[in-house]
């Protein structure tokens, strides 16, 4: 038993060597969806807090991402984020592509599947109550319907 013990902590120390890279790419402002669609300040706040840590160029890595395997976790879920949907990259989406990905947003928000569980649990301020979930969903409907004329 100590032996599996001292290999195990052997291992996690060794894999303390292999950090993520931590960098974001840049930001052009202009191809943005708060810039572009000017949401109220209240909404471009939240859907900030709520989204752009895993959904843009311009996430933030908690201390904890210093620590192995948990920083690889949380960079596979920011990699996988920006794959389906990238709020700074997206005025590069055809009309139709954002169209969609407003459909998305407001579907997500409505079965409760974003913002993520596990990224609610460290990040309160990303909480989405019932009142915000609404504003969201109406404003991703109203964003989609503009998209598709």
């Amino acid at each position: 038993m100590k032996k599996i013990f001292k290999i195990l902590a052997l291992a996690f120390i060794v894999i303390q060597f292999f950090q993520i890279d931590k960098t974001n790419p840049p930001v052009d402002e202009n191809q943005d969806f708060l810039k572009i669609h000017n949401p109220s300040p209240e909404l471009a706040a939240k859907i900030k807090a709520s989204c752009y840590d895993c959904h843009s160029n311009e996430s933030s890595y908690p201390w904890y991402t210093n620590i192995q395997p948990v920083g690889w976790w949380v960079k596979n879920h920011i990699e996988e984020g920006k794959h389906h949907l990238n709020f700074s990259e997206f005025g590069t989406y055809s009309a139709k592509r954002q169209s969609h990905k407003m459909e998305e947003c407001y579907e997500l928000i409505e079965e409760d599947e974003m913002p993520l569980k596990s990224y609610t649990i460290a990040h309160k301020d990303a909480i989405l109550d019932d009142a915000t979930k609404e504003q969201l969903i109406a404003y991703f409907k109203e964003m989609e319907s503009k998209l598709k004329e």
